[in-house]
């Protein structure tokens, strides 16, 4: 008995040992919130989603181009203006363009809406990847937190054997218990022993799945909060209006980016007209001394193309655009009742959780007691060894249930915040 004492106290001790980062959930999700891929894109794509729309709203902006050259001759120019012939040397230009165009069908307008929509659902993409995320932390964390209560159940129940392996080797000394009843005792012990060791590799596993959702390269402990918070209030979360869900603000806004690139598409059937300058400045002197010597040249130039056709190219685009809109539509709608149908759900499954968390707890208590009673009976010989080692496995199980029953609660309410995209 003494060393399998000693060996429990290494093996207890050996996961708080290894434990060097704690963290608690407000830091976990913080954390992860900087260093998961999936954010970090949902905030790349919304960058630029911005550019994009700041490039169509500078399309209204005429375009503006300058250029400057330097030419040199091997052999004599002569002026046309002044009939002077010039000896071999160099000569100087610098010009200025301008183009814009005034209307090309409505396509920049088309393409300045879709733009702006498709930066909404960028927006909406963030706050939606945001609440994942924390979901995914919670999750990890949680988890962490279960498995090292599970390993503390494991630990009391190797105790309940061990104290109850004792009695029994008393009781066989004393002549008032079987051989049978010391087996059956070392049979449990054992077998509690192997869980506990399972226990522990569970949350060794468990704190370095929270490390990596961290950014730590090493196992992380979650610091537990030991307030259990009430269940919202799901009136007034289905009061909520589905379409201010983060998913489905996305959906609509990818929806209206659609139905504009359809009539950008449709805007190749109009003309274009467009409107450009040009200026070009020659001298035979360099233009840092000025350019006042220099022979000027401009231009106005308004212009009108329209494509009659163009071998059903515009049809195609027509038609992919359109599809394209009624598949954005379709999935608008389906994200619609599908955050309707799941909020309903996890609401039932908050309610549901919460009310077995106060089952589990009787359970505990009414199991504790039985086991109390049995071991009583035991000692007395009112009881037989395998009615006390039910007894305990039943409070293992109502131990373990409660564990887990908690974090289903909170994970459940996790699930909810990452669906309504708001804080309960």
């Amino acid at each position: 008995m003494r060393w399998a004492t000693g060996v429990l106290a290494v093996v207890v001790a050996v996961p708080a040992a290894a434990q060097q980062v704690e963290v608690t959930l407000p830091e976990a999700i913080q954390r992860a919130l900087l260093v998961q891929p999936a954010m970090v894109q949902a905030r790349g794509d919304d960058r630029n989603a911005g550019a994009s729309y700041r490039a169509a709203l500078g399309a209204f902006l005429p375009t503006v181009s300058t250029s400057a050259s330097a030419l040199r001759n091997s052999t004599p120019r002569r002026d046309p203006n002044t009939d002077v012939v010039y000896p071999p040397g160099y000569s100087y230009s610098v010009g200025l363009g301008a183009n814009v165009d005034l209307f090309d069908g409505f396509r920049r307008f088309a393409d300045r809406s879709a733009a702006g929509a498709t930066s909404d659902a960028a927006q909406a993409g963030v706050v939606n990847q945001r609440f994942q995320v924390a979901l995914q932390t919670k999750q990890a964390f949680y988890n962490a937190l279960a498995t090292e209560e599970l390993v503390r159940v494991a630990g009391s129940q190797v105790r309940r054997a061990q104290q109850q392996l004792q009695i029994s080797i008393e009781k066989l000394r004393a002549g008032s218990a079987t051989r049978s009843d010391s087996l059956r005792s070392t049979v449990d012990y054992g077998n509690a022993r192997i869980a506990l060791l399972q226990a522990q590799a569970n949350l060794a596993t468990a704190q370095a799945n929270l490390g990596r959702q961290i950014g730590v390269d090493q196992p992380v402990r979650a610091v537990p909060d030991t307030t259990l918070p009430p269940p919202p209030d799901t009136a007034a979360l289905r009061a909520i209006a589905i379409e201010a869900t983060p998913q489905v603000e996305q959906a609509d806004a990818q929806a209206h980016a659609a139905g504009a690139q359809l009539t950008s598409a449709r805007a190749q059937y109009l003309p274009t007209l467009s409107l450009s300058y040009s200026n070009s400045q020659n001298s035979l002197d360099p233009p840092w001394q000025g350019l006042s010597g220099y022979n000027e040249s401009f231009s106005w130039r308004f212009g009108v193309s329209w494509t009659l056709f163009n071998g059903l190219t515009r049809e195609r685009n027509q038609v992919s655009a359109s599809a394209a809109r009624d598949l954005a539509r379709a999935r608008a709608a389906d994200t619609r009742r599908m955050v309707s149908a799941q909020l309903i759900q996890q609401l039932a499954a908050i309610a549901t959780t919460y009310e077995q968390i106060s089952i589990a707890r009787a359970n505990v208590a009414a199991a504790t007691e039985d086991l109390r009673v049995q071991n009583e009976r035991y000692r007395v010989g009112a009881a037989t060894i395998l009615d006390l080692l039910t007894s305990q496995t039943a409070l293992t199980e109502a131990e373990q249930n409660l564990v887990q029953t908690r974090f289903n609660y909170l994970i459940a309410r996790a699930e909810v915040e990452a669906l309504v995209g708001r804080t309960l």
